[in-house]
């Protein structure tokens, strides 16, 4: 399985972001160890999300990702510092996994480069300075901290500017095999190694010694067909083997003939759908980062423990031997010590070589090490072959001390190890049966729901969302709701001016069923709607408009009679399942609902109750449900879901 992108995805990738040259950087998100989403304005497009996952995958995704709450130190600072920064080029380094995207401000000019290998990382440059960086880390020859030069890690062989001549020089110079030599030294990696193989029909073993010139002829020009495929022919394809994704590429690939390939009109696209359907495999098998650790410990522990052991055992064996064969070393020691006392350290030295059992002599330590029993023991001439015994013995025994003390921490470690694991598998099997969110849309960070003829509503939770619902989007073509109640949310009716009489009342019953109305458990109240030139921001003269408010001008076309009960049900949005709360008759046709009305039972534990019923996480009902207090005044579920 594919885990990072190639320097063939990053030249892809980069002529996709050439799109955004003109554009405007809106807001920066950040969060998880290496998760970060820029958000680019770009004319006539409206806003593109450049997502850099994982600090492993850079593109353009499609949907805005589920982002942190609360700003980063990170995001806050790069927010500051570029926010509506003009987009300039955008560029590779060399044949390098790095991406250059120019910034430009009044008054300063960026470069926001990332880095895809080494664990990746984000960083800011000014004025060839570092002003900030998502990874702080020092490397052998240059590092990553604010403050600090910005250097380039050193540039490695270019394959798509190489010449013949160039290329096979480079070639010529490896020692290994043609498939890792075009992996490493030509720097294609792995993949696009095997697929210059495969289109040049060379066996990818063959050493690099045996190729004959017309072989290395034929690897260059399969070569320049592979890159004229990725940089001007692209197809972005993903692979499949036995129905799972394996592999991507900006190209079809010769490797995965006979294999099932999906194409896509973007490798953004591509990466996208490729990360969303192995990324609950790959979490699946992702390691437990505390558990690895313990594992790394209790090994190096257990080499620990095993060298004590061996060690301890080598001693009692040296002492054991000097009993062995008593008379000759108590001999030597005796012949040693006596002319070590008349003789200079070389006569002496020069004496002890001669012994035929004596491999080494040093008289600066008063030792010997001589051969005895088939053992190299080494021994102090000034002591008796007692004393020596005794001393190896007491080293034997302090030795094997360390050792138990050793083995018990390594008992102590494996049980902690144990300990995890079963609580890992706890949690997992938890996990399994635990509720698990439906997938997230940008709109859910407002009130919404869907009309009974497919539009979309959303509505403000609060002054600032308020704000937000009319001033970024509300367009000419939709239209403005609102009850006639003090603190109602502003709502806005996507492309309401095509909808129905039927749908401009289900956003007037929205409108109404999100105020104070329902807190006040009103059985049924009134609602209008206005064309969106008639809401504005600019009071009358002597009047203050608050934050969240609008001034309405003109005619108001009102709802009355609206029943204070709306319905949560189970639909499929765009392909994916969502439980939603809108009016009645937008959910009568789900099979499994409820309708709820202003109740006694609190709002927090009421959504705990429908979760359960749906199979979602509590706060993804509890952000959906009005204000207030809730009972359900009936629960339809089929027949299929009540077996």
């Amino acid at each position: 399985m594919k885990k990072e992108m190639s320097s063939f995805d990053v030249r892809s990738i980069v002529s996709e972001l050439s799109a955004l040259e003109g554009a405007h950087m809106d807001k920066v998100f950040q969060w998880g160890s290496g998760n970060a989403l820029f958000r680019i304005n770009v004319s006539g497009q409206g806003k593109r999300d450049l997502f850099f996952k994982d600090r492993k995958w850079l593109y353009l995704a499609p949907e805005k990702p589920e982002t942190a709450p609360v700003p980063t130190s990170f995001a806050t600072y790069m927010r500051k510092y570029i926010d509506n920064a003009r987009v300039g080029k955008t560029t590779q380094a060399g044949f390098d996994r790095i991406v250059i995207v120019e910034l430009f401000k009044a008054d300063a000019e960026y470069k926001l480069i990332f880095e895809m290998f080494g664990g990746g990382n984000i960083i800011l440059v000014l004025d060839g300075k570092i002003a900030n960086c998502l990874v702080h880390k020092t490397y052998r020859d240059r590092a990553t901290r604010p403050g600090e030069d910005y250097v380039m890690p050193r540039s490695r062989f270019d394959p798509l500017t190489a010449t013949r001549e160039e290329f096979g020089e480079t070639f010529g110079s490896s020692e290994s095999d043609t498939v890792r030599t075009l992996a490493t030294v030509i720097n294609l990696g792995g993949q696009y190694a095997e697929e210059v193989c495969k289109r040049a029909g060379v066996a990818k073993g063959t050493p690099r010694s045996e190729l004959a010139d017309a072989d290395i002829d034929s690897l260059y020009d399969a070569l320049q067909q592979v890159i004229a495929d990725a940089v001007e022919h692209v197809r972005p394809t993903v692979f499949l083997k036995d129905g799972e994704m394996v592999d991507l590429a900006p190209m079809d690939l010769a490797i995965y003939e006979g294999e099932e390939g999906r194409s896509f009109d973007t490798l953004s696209l591509a990466i996208d759908a490729y990360l969303e359907e192995t990324g609950s495999k790959e979490e699946a098998e992702r390691v437990d980062p505390e558990t690895e650790k313990l594992r790394r410990r209790i090994l190096r522990q257990q080499e620990t423990v095993d060298e004590y052991r061996t060690e301890c055992e080598d001693l009692r064996l040296h002492a054991d031997a000097l009993y062995v064969e008593y008379g000759k070393v108590a001999e030597l020691l005796e012949v040693l010590k006596h002319q070590s006392s008349i003789l200079t350290w070389e006569r002496l030295k020069e004496g002890a070589m001669k012994i035929p059992y004596v491999r080494s002599l040093d008289p600066s330590k008063n030792r010997v090490t001589a051969t005895v029993d088939g053992l190299e023991v080494s021994l102090d001439y000034t002591l008796s072959l007692d004393a020596n015994a005794s001393e190896i013995y007491t080293r034997s025994k302090d030795i094997g001390e360390k050792g138990r003390r050793a083995g018990e921490a390594l008992a102590e470690s494996e049980a902690e190890l144990e300990k995890r694991l079963k609580g890992l598998d706890r949690a997992r099997k938890i996990a399994a049966t635990r509720a698990q969110p439906t997938k997230q849309f940008w709109f859910e960070r407002y009130k919404w729901f869907i009309t009974s003829s497919g539009k979309l509503v959303i509505a403000g939770r609060d002054v600032h969302t308020n704000d937000n619902v009319v001033k970024k989007h509300m367009k000419d073509t939709d239209v403005y709701v609102h009850a006639d109640v003090h603190g109602a949310p502003s709502v806005v009716l996507k492309d309401g001016g095509k909808a129905t009489a039927a749908e401009l009342r289900e956003a007037c019953n929205f409108a109404l069923a999100h105020s104070k109305s329902w807190i006040a458990a009103l059985t049924e109240g009134a609602a209008f709607w206005v064309w969106p030139d008639q809401v504005s921001k600019t009071p009358n003269p002597g009047e203050f408009v608050p934050r969240g408010a609008f001034i309405v001008r003109g005619k108001r076309n009102y709802e009355h009679h609206l029943r204070m009960e709306l319905g949560v049900g189970e639909i499929e949005f765009q392909g994916s399942r969502k439980v939603m709360c809108g009016p009645v008759d937008t959910i009568r046709s789900c099979g499994k609902h409820v309708l709820i009305r202003p109740g006694r039972t609190k709002g927090k534990r009421m959504a705990g109750e429908i979760a359960k019923l749906f199979n979602v996480p509590e706060e993804e009902i509890s952000r959906i449900l009005p204000p207030g207090e809730v009972e359900i005044a009936e629960k339809v579920w089929s027949e299929e879901e009540t077996g």
